[in-house]
């Protein structure tokens, strides 16, 4: 039997792996004729753990298991933490054969759910306004490369100047993105959280904000983060499948 792995990131926030079971869940119900057993885990910080999810799976028979990093760039989670957790897997379970798929990435159908955000501020996006895009972050210089490369898309879409800006591990900060704002003429930002769920990160930006509209004489709108989405759910389920049909898209982890 085959066994699909959904892995997310994890929150010390319980509402946030709510959000990921519930997504989850939505994409598990569009596969439920295709795939035998389908489990969702998360790296840290919530249950269940890698491990147990997967032993789970192999308890429920599975012999065949695709593995799929429910995240938005390729990191180190991706490159290395998670593969390990999956190289211990096939340790202990020798006789499954496990597949291992791709983050969502650069991806343009991802710029569309950026673009209903802002319109979920109810505020109109005019040429005079800009746009703070936010990401985690992280020291891989890949994640810089492939977020800029979305800001790039989301500029040709939008026609105002986007700034990128990051929550943890590289620059500019989040702080810098703010002041790199307050210095361009436009009246109006849109600060985008560019976050699957909600979380730490997500409250301290809304601190941030709230403060900096105490200040400062332009107007930060802070939109809504990515969460589910259909789009999202399309773009997960392609990312399975691309592993269960074996494509250049995954591998094997031995």
């Amino acid at each position: 039997m085959e066994a699909v792995l959904y892995i997310c990131h994890g929150s010390r926030v319980p509402k946030a792996s709510e959000e990921a079971r519930f997504f989850i869940e939505k994409c598990m119900e569009k596969l439920l004729n295709q795939v035998g057993y389908q489990e969702c885990c998360f790296l840290e910080l919530a249950e269940p753990s890698i491990e147990e999810a997967f032993t789970r799976c192999v308890e429920m028979g599975a012999t065949k298991i695709s593995a799929l990093p429910v995240l938005l760039l390729t990191a180190g989670h991706a490159k290395i933490d998670i593969p390990d957790e999956l190289v211990k897997m096939k340790r202990k379970f020798p006789h499954v054969d496990i597949r291992y798929g791709r983050p969502i990435g650069v991806h343009p159908q991802m710029i569309d759910i950026v673009n209903e955000r802002i319109l979920d501020s109810n505020v109109p996006l005019t040429n005079e306004s800009n746009i703070l895009l936010v990401g985690r972050g992280s020291s891989d210089p890949d994640v810089q490369r492939d977020f800029t490369d979305i800001a790039h898309l989301l500029k040709d879409q939008t026609k105002v100047t986007v700034d990128v800006c990051y929550l943890a591990a590289c620059e500019p900060s989040f702080e810098e993105g703010l002041q790199i704002a307050q210095q361009r003429e436009a009246k109006r930002i849109f600060v985008v959280p560019y976050l699957l769920f909600t979380g730490i990160l997500m409250k301290t930006m809304e601190r941030k904000i709230k403060n900096i509209n105490k200040e400062s004489d332009k107007e930060f709108i802070l939109c809504p983060y990515l969460g589910y989405h259909q789009i999202l759910q399309e773009v997960i389920i392609k990312r399975v499948l691309e592993i269960i049909d074996e494509t250049a898209y995954s591998k094997e982890i031995v």
